[in-house]
């Protein structure tokens, strides 16, 4: 039991988790140790190639619409032997799709994410797993159900969430991120209203739903979608129990940890599983903002500020050397 798991998310923004987890097991490595790489996700954006990687999928693209309706060439997988379909809604609905200057809340669709899912079902997927997080739409998932009518797919689904925020909150917590300023968002609420009223089952109040602008939602009820927690979903999915048991310690890391990684983020699910098996864990993020109260709630035995890859490799060495 020498090695040491590496499980970092991405740095949304910054770095993948591939690049966080290779750069840390670099500086270990240099340091002596023997580093086990485990990209994560926790739903969101990066969680699809963490999952393809771990799990020996196969990409795929597909031409389908952006979040204004352009054309573009988005990625999905298929794993467990084709079997099982994967999309990643940052891929195709994705927020990082829309200049600053072009975001418009209430216009902006889901319906490339729902060509996706076309894309991966005809493909020979038998159930679609959707990673949802870092959208720009707050539809409700009004434009992927109507790609998915006009194809006359019928796929079960499994949505990986990266909030647990339910259907009504999510124009407030979510819409000016996407550019949407009070009077929208009040627009986006009404709409969202509208849509639940008319659901086969009642989105509101339900934990999940409205993650992506309540693209988890619909789909939820419309399509009978199976709602899960992200990070446990995923790490269950790559067995990181198994992985963290059989090592002596784990660095994990995410961009930024704060109030918000409590709510379920990966460096907290992550601590929390170390915590409860008796293995230490350390963590390696752009930014700490944890109170004192948060540093005992998650209880990491080391946190280490990079920004680079050149000071993730050298927080790996500093790791190493402990």
């Amino acid at each position: 039991m020498n090695s040491v798991l590496v499980a970092p998310d991405s740095f949304k923004g910054t770095f993948t988790a591939a690049e966080v987890a290779a750069a840390l097991a670099r500086g270990l490595r240099a340091g002596g140790r023997d580093p086990v790489e485990l990209p994560i996700g926790d739903g969101g954006e990066g969680t699809m190639d963490a999952l393809v990687a771990s799990l020996d999928g196969e990409l795929r693209t597909a031409a389908v619409r952006d979040p204004l309706g352009r054309s573009i060439d988005a990625r999905f997988a298929l794993v467990h032997g084709g079997r099982v379909g994967l999309v990643e809604v940052a891929e195709a609905s994705g927020l990082g799709l829309v200049g600053e200057r072009e975001r418009d809340a209430f216009a902006v669709s889901s319906r490339g994410t729902g060509e996706l899912i076309v894309a991966a079902a005809e493909s020979g997927a038998e159930e679609v797993i959707v990673c949802v997080g870092g959208s720009a739409t707050t539809d409700g998932g009004a434009g992927a159900l109507s790609a998915l009518d006009e194809a006359g797919i019928d796929v079960p689904l499994v949505v990986a969430c990266d909030v647990r925020t339910p259907w009504e909150h999510a124009a407030r917590v979510f819409g000016p991120q996407k550019g949407a300023d009070g009077a929208t968002v009040k627009r986006l609420e009404q709409r969202l209203r509208r849509l639940a009223a008319r659901a086969p089952r009642d989105p509101r109040g339900v934990a999940m739903t409205g993650a992506a602008g309540g693209l988890a939602g619909g789909l939820w009820a419309w399509r009978g979608a199976r709602l899960v927690a992200g990070t446990p979903y995923v790490l269950d999915t790559m067995g990181f129990d198994a992985l963290m048991r059989g090592s002596r310690w784990v660095v994990t890391g995410e961009g930024q940890i704060d109030e918000q990684t409590l709510a379920g983020k990966a460096v907290a699910e992550v601590a929390t599983r170390c915590r409860q098996s008796g293995v230490a864990c350390h963590a390696v993020v752009a930014c700490e903002r944890l109170d004192s109260f948060g540093e005992r709630v998650i209880d990491l035995s080391r946190v280490i500020e990079a920004r680079t890859l050149g000071e993730l490799e050298a927080a790996g060495l500093e790791l190493a050397e402990l």
